[in-house]
């Protein structure tokens, strides 16, 4: 989904707030970090993913991936805004859309978070909570690595991993079995490259 389609939210954001009453979401677990707002208090703006910088060290490491790949997958997925309000006002639009600061679909949440810490928490968390969200991104990075074949050539294991992440565990081994990449998955890692510094100045200070 493209930063564009949330152009419509401007016809519909008064509407979502007023249908999300204040005690209707979850409330954020005791992982959960700052509020999903900027500092200037302007839902539709985004807080830079590097807030996020330890949670991203721990959960990589826990999960046996690269913190980087992680963190740059955190900047591409920052083109949409992840106030929980805004989130779920969208959601009742679209209701196959991703929450949490990982853009994740239920289905993926619940597949991943099998036999795992968080097996005990629910999808509609993902917007008030982003370490949550971060865990179980991390968690389906370590999954989709798992079912790379062992030999690969064209991309490197983070770069497969960062378009398994975008488009699937089978258009990941397609690509990893020489498929190229379409316009969609190629502007997705051309997104990881331009992020991939960033994310690792990101995670100096962590």
């Amino acid at each position: 989904m493209k930063f564009g389609a949330w152009g419509i939210l401007g016809i519909v954001l008064v509407a979502g707030a007023c249908a999300v009453a204040p005690g209707d979401p979850p409330a954020p677990s005791s992982s959960a970090s700052a509020p999903s707002t900027s500092a200037s208090g302007d839902p539709l703006a985004n807080p830079d993913p590097s807030r996020y910088a330890s949670q991203v060290v721990n959960y990589a490491r826990e999960a046996g991936i690269n913190a980087q790949l992680l963190m740059a997958i955190l900047y591409n997925e920052n083109y949409k805004p992840h106030d929980p309000a805004t989130e779920r006002a969208w959601q009742k639009i679209k209701p196959d859309a991703a929450f949490g600061v990982a853009n994740m679909h239920k289905a993926t949440f619940d597949e991943t978070k099998r036999s795992r810490p968080f097996a005990g928490r629910a999808w509609d968390e993902l917007p008030d909570d982003p370490g949550l969200a971060i865990e179980a991104a991390a968690w389906y990075l370590h999954d989709l690595k798992t079912s790379l074949p062992a030999a690969h050539a064209g991309f490197t294991t983070d770069e497969l991993l960062a378009l398994g992440y975008n488009t699937g565990p089978g258009n990941m081994r397609a690509f990893a079995k020489g498929t190229k990449p379409g316009a969609a998955a190629q502007s997705y890692l051309d997104s990881l490259h331009s992020n991939w510094d960033k994310a690792a100045q990101a995670l100096q200070h962590s």
